[in-house]
């Protein structure tokens, strides 16, 4: 390690509260150009690396590299017959985003069962990051499984009274800490779902992350839910894009929403490709990505860093520190900046008056580090 790398990154030559001074925002801009290492997830290709790695893999395509016409044929095509196959469910759909997919396919089973009230975890992406489209486009009405950071039991689906037109799960549930059910546990909500009559369907955005900590195969847990949403671009490292399996029927009337919703672009082969390169390329590192985020969780929590789970369920957790998040950013800009390495996301602040909270998700980039190192650097920059 470098001797400017020994020490913690300085406060950088410009005062940041000066007239005129760049925003921590802008400095992160400029300093990102810069940076040569990345502590969590990949380093990010440049839009030629990009196209010229799928241009590669287009190329490998054989027959299935021709040009999809409004999502039929081609690439689209067979990654819809591969998800199928990987996830053991009779249909696939691509979509090109999750928002659009998850939307169409609850519609679908709200449809089915005449009734538009869906049961959900009360941090369900749905509620919080979908600017009320769910509500004003569908007319879904949401009740609460959970109000809090913790996975739904099948009690939480029994004390809703009433007909539900679905109740869904988030694997993992993303805003209470990457939180995963146990295997079992996920079992007796599917059972009590089917015994209920109503229609299971599993976020899965980070389904592909999740498989290690649930510990069965993909078709194995796709089997408990009656629909599937699976994502591209966040762990198979895609462009966008997002997928449905489940029954035909019910996925050709999804299919219909997304043309009503305008998802049916005139070709979505950029998407597909990329999406079949992370099956290949991303998929089987998962396991290898969650038994390293539990190694670092380990050391960190060693060090005094709090980590939330304690023993992470996929390859992403929360760490917080005992000081304040507009400290935490400076500092993580300052070693951009100096020591031309990215560490965390931006730091939030935290429940506790004086802590501060990051996201952390092991990737690629984080393989690439020595664990004793990367604790160390993490030490020096956000704690010492």
């Amino acid at each position: 390690m470098s001797d400017t790398a020994a020490t913690r990154p300085t406060q950088p030559e410009t005062d940041p509260g000066a007239p005129g001074a760049p925003t921590l925002e802008e400095r992160a801009r400029v300093a990102l150009r810069g940076v040569t290492r990345w502590l969590g997830g990949r380093m990010p290709r440049t839009p030629e690396e990009e196209l010229r790695d799928l241009a590669d893999i287009v190329a490998g395509l054989g027959d299935a590299g021709e040009w999809d016409r409004y999502g039929g044929r081609g690439p689209v095509e067979e990654l819809e017959r591969r998800l199928a196959e990987l996830l053991g469910k009779p249909s696939a759909v691509f979509f090109p985003s999750g928002i659009m997919a998850q939307q169409s396919m609850l519609r679908v089973w709200c449809d089915e069962r005449g009734s538009r009230r869906v049961a959900l975890p009360g941090l369900s992406h749905l509620l919080h990051h979908e600017a009320d489209g769910p509500r004003l486009i569908h007319g879904f009405e949401f009740e609460l499984l959970t109000d809090g950071p913790r996975v739904p039991q099948v009690a939480d689906l029994d004390a809703i009274p009433g007909p539900l037109g679905a109740a869904l799960l988030e694997l993992p549930l993303r805003d209470g800490g990457f939180l995963l059910p146990t295997w079992d546990e996920l079992v007796v909500f599917s059972e009590g779902c089917r015994a209920r009559g109503v229609p299971l369907h599993l976020d899965g955005a980070r389904l592909w992350e999740s498989q290690p900590h649930l510990g069965h195969p993909l078709a194995e847990i796709a089997a408990l839910a009656d629909s599937v949403y699976v994502s591209f671009y966040k762990g198979l490292a895609g462009l966008a894009g997002a997928a449905l399996v489940g029954p035909e029927e019910q996925l050709a009337q999804a299919r219909t929403w997304r043309s009503r919703m305008g998802g049916t672009l005139f070709s979505l082969m950029p998407y597909a490709v990329a999406a079949l390169r992370g099956l290949d390329a991303e998929l089987p590192r998962m396991a290898g990505f969650h038994a390293r985020a539990v190694e670092l969780s380990e050391r960190l929590a060693a060090r005094g860093i709090r980590v939330h789970p304690a023993t992470p369920h996929t390859n992403a957790f929360r760490v917080y520190v005992a000081r304040d998040a507009e400290d935490l950013n400076e500092r993580m800009v300052v070693a951009m900046e100096r020591e031309h390495v990215a560490l965390t996301p931006t730091w939030r602040s935290a429940d506790v008056p004086g802590w501060a909270r990051a996201e952390f998700q092991v990737g690629h980039s984080t393989m690439e580090w020595d664990l004793d190192e990367a604790v160390a650097t993490f030490v020096r920059v956000f704690v010492d």
